[in-house]
């Protein structure tokens, strides 16, 4: 999802970090602010007082949305959920999980953390506030800490709505999967609402944009869109994870993958490699033995002018993390670590040795040809 992710910092092992796209909306809401919510509501400031009032309040919306996401993570951690962290982005945060919930009960309580939060949190911001009257702060602090509250207090209730992934969708689906013991019945119910409500604002949007509201009718299509488009990823990853579980990535490996010796020169490697094979990745090898890979972007590297003069020993990429796995790893381990490098071809190595290729596009092969033939679900695979 997050392709420009800029680290900020970590809380309790958490990596907390912010898409570029946060930025839009860290505009966005300081403007509307300064120039919208606070001047209607509390008159009488000067234009710089509520233009600090707005960056007060994209920060405090910032660090609401932080508390929020980090209650979901907690309780996550507490069922032995793997979090890669939490992340803003444009449409609010995400606590980023690599697997599914193991219960029903663990996908309840995790679910309802995230309302639960904000209501705390929008509590505590009430007697701030009610404690800054009684001590006179200043009028355009006690305005930030108010509207902060009555903020938390809409952030719970939007994320209570039954629509998956949303928090409520989440707490419908545990209690669905509960009830049938089916967690993939009861994520295609969720799933299905979830896309019906982004529908729903989809059209609201276009509603309002039509009846003169411009900024309220965008922010209800976009917000729409993500939601329908978030339900049906979710449901997607969830039949992936699922179909993909327990199996070895051994079992879908290519085990005599074209290699590299890596004596020939590069326009070699271009001419009876690249262009006959059409792969962006190839294994660098010396008899069974795995020395590196090398792929088309260590070619763009060098000028088109020296390709028979050097090669590939002189280009080829080390073996690492990022690019090789074990043959009895699980092969969602495969597609997550495809996911995260953009590498479409992973080395599968043992010992040392290359054992095979593992691609994506086998893997969906597979994913697809199993859905057809034994749960008879049709999805869009990513590509």
């Amino acid at each position: 999802m997050f392709d420009k992710r800029i680290p900020l910092f970590s809380l309790f092992g958490f990596k907390v970090g912010v898409d570029i796209s946060w930025f839009i909306l860290a505009v966005l809401v300081t403007w509307s602010l300064a120039r919208g919510l606070f001047p209607f509501y509390f008159e009488g400031f000067s234009a710089a007082t509520y233009w600090w009032m707005g960056a007060a309040g994209a920060i405090g919306l910032f660090l609401s949305i932080i508390f929020h996401e980090f209650c979901h993570s907690l309780v996550a951690r507490r069922f032995g959920m793997p979090m890669k962290g939490i992340t803003l982005f444009i449409f609010g945060g995400v606590a980023e999980m690599n697997e599914e919930p193991p219960s029903a009960k663990a996908e309840l309580l995790m679910a309802a953390a995230g309302p639960a939060s904000s209501v705390v949190f929008a509590g505590l911001l009430f007697l701030t506030h009610a404690a800054a009257q009684v001590v006179n702060w200043p009028a355009p602090v006690n305005a930030v800490l108010i509207y902060l509250a009555w903020l938390n207090i809409i952030l719970a209730v939007f994320n209570l709505v039954p629509a998956f992934p949303l928090d409520g969708g989440r707490i419908l689906r545990a209690i669905l999967w509960a009830a049938k013991k089916d967690v993939r019945w009861a994520t295609r119910i969720a799933s299905r609402l979830g896309s019906a409500f982004g529908i729903f604002l989809t059209v609201l949007g276009v509603i309002s944009f039509i009846g003169g509201n411009f900024i309220g009718g965008l922010w209800y299509f976009l917000i729409g869109m993500f939601i329908r488009a978030a339900a049906q990823s979710s449901y997607r990853e969830m039949l992936i994870r699922q179909t993909l579980s327990g199996e070895p990535v051994g079992r879908f490996m290519q085990k005599d993958p074209a290699t590299v010796p890596p004596s020939i020169s590069i326009s070699e490697l271009v001419e009876d490699y690249f262009y006959r094979y059409h792969y962006k990745m190839f294994p660098v090898t010396t008899g069974d033995h795995l020395e590196g890979c090398v792929s088309t972007k260590e070619i763009k590297d060098v000028p088109k002018n020296e390709w028979n003069s050097r090669h590939v020993a002189d280009i080829e990429k080390s073996c690492s993390d990022e690019n090789t796995i074990a043959p009895q790893s699980d092969a969602t381990a495969a597609l997550a670590l495809m996911n995260r490098t953009g590498n479409s071809r992973l080395m599968v190595v043992e010992e040392g040795r290359l054992a095979g290729i593992i691609t994506l596009k086998d893997l969906l092969k597979f994913l697809a040809l199993k859905l057809d033939l034994e749960e008879n679900e049709q999805i869009a695979l990513p590509t």
